[in-house]
């Protein structure tokens, strides 16, 4: 059973714009910049959430849900779980605060996220991915303190979320696509709210990785479901099921899903390395990789680098292997809607 109430109504537009206040000092307002690729009749534009201040567009989400809570219940301390990305966003802003984090993490937590909540000072529970999947799916963690901020199903954490999507209509009024990895649906879900109020035709996607598409099969079966979850380099996005208190959301705010092999969001890293000098962690570089591919249709498309922790020796091998010459660079024209 969920511990959170059914996410059914998007994001209203007051929400988001008072999250952008709240996060005025506390989230960088991150450049939008082409993609230096030839795509054909994809023109890609890079929103570069890797250049926050811990690497990940969290901060934004974890700073507004702390903003709105009660100081006496902060006061306790704060805690998440998270593979990474949100436990850095949690504890760089109980840091800033002053107040304690101890964050949930699955065993296959990559080591440059779990370094960088070292330095933050949060306490660290490492668990198996199955019992970290329960305790996102409930809300709950026996001996933890204060406020928990969920990574995803959290609407104060969505309207933080869903200040990208302001910046994105305001640098670039005429896009005609967004591409945003999925993981559990928050990130998309508060940028498809702002784009739903503010340009109400323009599609935003979902992209995943093979290996763990839950919205993939959710989207074709018409319900969650459950499937064969792989754990990979790409850590910030996928699961074995779409919670159920996202669907009735991510079902009406998403335009599909936009599957992508391991193998092509290693050339999209590579790509983002090489051509934009900008390090894109797998979950990062996945939006990339499906608008390469021409999933979400030609025209402008925005893909959104939603972080850059990618450990060191990964990084290396990705750009070691593989070749990065722009004629190896698939450029299909289909519009994609869930298939590769």
């Amino acid at each position: 059973m969920s511990g959170a109430p059914t996410m059914v109504e998007p994001i209203p537009l007051a929400d988001i714009e008072a999250a952008r206040q709240r996060l005025s000092g506390i989230a960088s307002r991150t450049p939008l910049v082409r993609f230096n690729v030839d795509t054909g009749p994809v023109e890609i534009y890079l929103k570069l959430e890797n250049l926050q201040q811990i690497g990940s567009f969290k901060i934004r989400g974890a700073g507004n849900a702390m903003a709105l809570a009660e100081d006496a219940v902060l006061e306790s301390g704060v805690w998440t779980a998270s593979a990474g990305n949100m436990a850095q966003g949690v504890a760089w802003n109980a840091a800033r605060l002053g107040v304690p984090c101890s964050v949930v993490v699955p065993d296959h937590a990559p080591a440059a996220k779990l370094e960088a909540l070292d330095r933050l000072g949060a306490v660290i529970v490492k668990v198996p991915f199955e019992e970290w999947w329960q305790v996102i799916v409930t809300h709950e963690f026996a001996g933890q303190d204060g406020v928990f901020v969920h990574p995803v199903s959290d609407r104060a954490v969505m309207a933080g979320n869903g200040t990208i999507g302001l910046e994105l209509v305001e640098d670039l009024p005429d896009l005609d696509a967004v591409v945003v990895p999925y993981g559990g649906g928050g990130l998309s879900s508060g940028i498809a709210s702002a784009m739903r109020s503010l340009k109400p035709g323009v599609p935003v996607y979902g992209a995943e990785v093979a290996t763990s598409a839950a919205l993939h099969a959710a989207l074709a079966a018409g319900e969650p479901t459950e499937i064969e979850y792989t754990p990979s380099f790409v850590d910030g996005i996928g699961s074995a099921r779409v919670l159920d208190e996202m669907w009735p959301l991510v079902s009406v705010l998403l335009a599909g899903s936009i599957v992508v092999s391991l193998e092509e969001v290693e050339t999209a890293v590579r790509l983002l390395a090489t051509r934009n000098k900008v390090v894109g962690e797998g979950a990062g570089a996945a939006s990339v990789a499906a608008a390469t591919k021409g999933g979400a249709g030609p025209g402008k498309i925005v893909c959104i680098v939603s972080g850059g922790n990618i450990n060191a020796a990964k990084l290396a091998e990705i750009l070691s292997a593989g070749d990065t010459n722009p004629q190896s660079v698939p450029q299909s024209r289909g519009t994609g809607h869930g298939t590769e």
